[in-house]
């Protein structure tokens, strides 16, 4: 069984790798519908490989996890079954914040590579019927969509799905909240890291920090819970915590402090980061009786309140405590790419399959099952190699790890290919090397004694 899963993710890798041209061979499709059909059998028990055991916390075998999730194309390897679908409707975006892009902004993809609002519908609908139950509309920032009160309408009248939301920067809430309320939206988390209007303005190179503050009272007013996103970071606004704190006062908003990925270059720079903990013992200086409450299953959040105040906090610990045992998110980028971890650097062209001749439904299903049997046990922390970026960050850059390497296989290793039925080509290739020998190799190459190929 485990040689039929390798065999699937092999073909997996062949067929996002290849152009839109490549893949629509019906035959590649095929084979993968077959490898991912047999791999799926046995993935009814958690399929063992080169990762450790889950935590106990995630359910170890097929007796711990429903029927229905454990033969669905959502559930990974480890038994996590994902309800949750996060889709970038956009990679551009009204803000320049400075720790996200430069002033001038960052390169966009032609729009002819970017998921149509008619292909965004059409994999959203076919992640519900597999049993996605929540989505996220998020960006860039959703909200540059002109048709995003369309989309919202459109998702909502899926039978299946429970709950669409948006995460937004906020600026254009106070003309588009009331219209997305009536398409049916269910919720918003709004990013905001400052409460200082001065700081506001430095940071995101724009005005518009009134609009936020009242887009949140709008928000409230219209009868939201709204979460107020806060990606904390040392010498840059852990002044203003106890701040965040007093807003949750009178307001009936849950301010989560994010903990800031530290990563640069080719090694982890913590002294910015200001973990969970340390954020707490500042609360209880001024606040003692700052107090934990009761989490969700699949909370990335840990909830916490001041007694007595109208909203709450949460702290979402990525780096110092993270979550992975209990993930059930998926992400589809703005060019149509499923990324299984939102730290991961792997993702998986939906959009080429999509646009592909011959290319049907079910062998989409079978394709985002495949990339789900990818899923890491969990994603790299400080002390790991691999890079990692800002949160704000990677809703801009497009890392594509696999996207033009057709000779490798599903561990990234060089491996030979069949190139029978490839077009002959003329090439012309040049390269240059510099080779160290000692002086004893020097003398026989120059001397011309010894055989040549010794």
């Amino acid at each position: 069984m485990r040689l039929l899963a390798k065999r699937a993710n092999l073909l997996l890798l062949r067929c996002t790798a290849q152009p839109v041209a490549g893949l629509a061979t019906g035959f590649q499709f095929q084979k993968l519908a077959t490898a991912t059909k047999s791999a799926a059998t046995g993935a009814q028990h958690v399929i063992e490989n080169e990762n450790k055991p889950m935590e106990a916390s995630v359910p170890q075998s097929q007796s711990q996890v429903p029927r229905a999730a454990a033969i669905s194309p959502l559930t990974d390897s480890f038994g996590r079954h994902h309800t949750y679908l996060r889709i970038s409707l956009t990679e551009r975006c009204n803000l320049r914040c400075e720790y996200c892009m430069p002033a001038e902004g960052v390169p966009l993809q032609p729009k002819a590579q970017l998921l149509s609002t008619e292909e965004v519908l059409r994999l959203a609908r076919i992640f519900v019927e597999q049993g996605v139950r929540k989505i996220r509309l998020t960006g860039g920032e959703p909200t540059v969509r002109r048709d995003i009160v369309e989309i919202v309408a459109q998702l909502k009248a899926l039978p299946q799905l429970e709950h669409v939301g948006i995460t937004t920067n906020g600026l254009v809430l106070t003309r588009m909240l009331l219209p997305l309320q009536r398409a049916g939206l269910d919720s918003l988390n709004i990013s905001l890291d400052t409460l200082r209007k001065e700081r506001f303005e430095q940071i995101t190179r724009r005005k518009g920090w009134e609009r936020v503050i009242a887009g949140i009272d709008l928000a409230i007013q219209l009868g939201y819970r709204p979460k107020v996103n806060c990606v904390l970071m040392r010498n840059f606004n852990e002044d203003e915590i106890c701040d965040f704190v007093e807003f949750t006062r009178d307001r009936p908003v849950d301010v989560r402090f994010i903990e800031y990925m530290p990563f640069t270059g080719n090694k982890w720079h913590t002294e910015r980061l200001i973990s969970y903990s340390e954020t707490v013992q500042i609360i209880r200086q001024r606040w003692p009786e700052f107090q934990a409450l009761p989490n969700g299953p699949n909370d990335t959040s840990k909830a916490y309140a001041v007694p007595g105040f109208t909203g709450q906090l949460g702290f979402i610990t990525s780096m110092t405590e993270h979550f992975c045992g209990t993930c059930n998110r998926l992400r589809l980028t703005a060019d149509g790419n499923i990324k299984v971890c939102l730290f991961g650097n792997k993702e998986f062209s939906l959009r080429d399959a999509m646009r592909a001749e011959g290319c049907t439904e079910q062998q989409l299903v079978e394709l985002i099952g495949a990339a789900v049997q990818r899923k890491k046990r969990q994603h790299a922390g400080i002390g790991s190699s691999r890079t990692m970026l800002h949160p704000h960050q990677l809703q801009h850059l497009q890392l594509r790890n696999c996207s033009g390497l057709t000779h490798i296989n599903a561990q990234g290793k060089a491996q030979m290919v069949d190139v029978t039925d490839k077009a002959h080509t003329t090439r012309t290739a040049s390269a240059e090397a510099t080779v160290q020998v000692d002086h004893s190799s020097s003398t026989l190459c120059t001397s011309r004694t010894t055989a040549l190929g010794t």
